[in-house]
């Protein structure tokens, strides 16, 4: 997939669409593909074990290696395929834009 702008990125319609790959936008270089490839709607296979074992593993923060960082991105990854996920996630990053833009790169 293509990088994308963020002037390209802002002229996004859906909301949540817009939101997340502002998100992805934020990560680095190395790991935008991959998140790209499991927003693929054909890495479903991938993309509910991990998004359960990335919830598990922010569960685990007070271990070294895992971190509370890991809830969100398994919220997100769960959010692909699981409606009611998908509008909770909507409702957490349309709070952020509003609240905290700089986190979204907006700032």
């Amino acid at each position: 997939m293509a990088e994308r702008s963020i002037e390209e990125i802002l002229l996004i319609e859906d909301d949540y669409e817009r939101r997340i790959e502002l998100l992805i936008l934020r990560l680095p270089q190395k790991m935008r593909p991959p998140v790209h490839w499991l927003r693929k709607p054909d890495a479903k296979w991938l993309r509910l074990p991990a998004g359960v074992l990335l919830m598990c593993g922010g569960l685990l923060a007070i271990l070294p290696v895992f971190g509370l960082w890991m809830l969100p991105l398994g919220f997100i990854l769960l959010s692909q395929d699981v409606p009611y996920l998908r509008k909770q996630t909507n409702r957490m990053l349309e709070w952020v834009e509003r609240r905290k833009p700089h986190w979204l790169g907006l700032g």
